[in-house]
């Protein structure tokens, strides 16, 4: 989809504050100014965080920041601007740090946005998003009569039966995806013991195994930076002699999730992360069973 950007208008819970919200390149973008108005705090303090989450590599700013053009009202003039704009992870992430409820209402909201916009290519209106609402809970039905048909029918083709699994098991993902925008997940967390540690020379070379077998652009997999072998220190990272992210399973997670957001290759990006999420997992033995069925 051609993404040209869009602005749609965001409105705190208490009806105080109305921000002008840039859609581009499949993210949010708010400057240091809305992000004040956003959070309630002055516009020195949004600088600070920002410089301290680039200076502990938590973000990149090739990843992160853009200069947008804005039209600013001088007197009785229209002035464009060329303005610093960050994307949705910078403004959760500083949200976390100024503990604030409005940093997770507009987080919920604008995911809920940028869902519509991603499928849609424009943001709903209230009405037609209502509409997206019903539908997608009658997909879940729909889905879970074919589940109950697999379970309990046996069909006459095994391709029929794998690919209604897929569906199940797809709309399971969308299932825990609203369920985490709506703040109602509920999830244990496995914590299983490591088996590997990842490093930055197997993961490397790990990439280069993928472009060989399946094929790739010759900037595939190219490292932009050095955020690869930051998001590879992140999942081991310690506090008071304590595993930020104890087991496999949160540190595959974490790797996923860092490795989509720094943006650390010219080309790939979502497909190596996700490629060394399975790996990662596969070689800590969280795949399969030892007889060979997934677990």
């Amino acid at each position: 989809m051609e993404n040209k950007g869009e602005i749609i208008i965001y409105k705190t819970r208490d009806k105080e504050t109305q921000i002008e919200v840039k859609i581009e390149q499949d993210t949010v973008w708010l400057s240091q100014k809305q992000m004040s108005q956003l959070f309630g705090i002055e516009v020195p303090a949004i600088s600070k965080h920002i410089k301290n989450i680039y200076q502990t590599g938590e973000l990149t700013s090739r990843a992160t920041l853009s200069k947008m053009e804005t039209v600013q009202k001088e007197g009785k003039r229209e002035i464009t601007r060329s303005i610093e704009h960050f994307n949705l992870d910078m403004i959760i992430s500083v949200g976390y740090r100024v503990n604030s409820k409005r940093g997770t209402q507009f987080r919920i909201w604008a995911n809920k946005i940028l869902k519509e916009y991603l499928v849609k290519g424009y943001a709903l209106n209230e009405k037609r998003l209502k509409e997206t609402e019903q539908n997608f809970l009658d997909l879940k039905k729909t889905v879970k009569l074919l589940e109950n048909v697999v379970e309990q029918k046996a069909l006459t083709s095994d391709e029929a039966t794998g690919l209604l699994k897929v569906i199940t098991d797809y709309t399971h993902a969308l299932d825990l995806l609203d369920q985490y925008d709506h703040q109602t997940l509920k999830a244990s967390i496995k914590s299983s013991k490591e088996k590997f540690k990842i490093t930055y020379n197997e993961a490397i070379n790990a990439i280069k195994t993928l472009k060989e077998k399946f094929g790739g652009s010759e900037l595939f997999g190219n490292e932009k930076d050095e955020s690869l072998k930051s998001s590879l220190g992140n999942i081991y990272q310690t506090y008071q002699k304590k595993e930020l992210y104890p087991g496999a399973e949160n540190k595959a997670a974490h790797l996923l999730y860092f490795i989509v957001k720094n943006h650390s290759f010219i080309d790939g990006n979502k497909r190596i992360a996700a490629f060394l999420f399975i790996w990662f997992l596969e070689r800590n033995g969280l795949l399969y069973s030892i007889e060979g069925f997934k677990k």
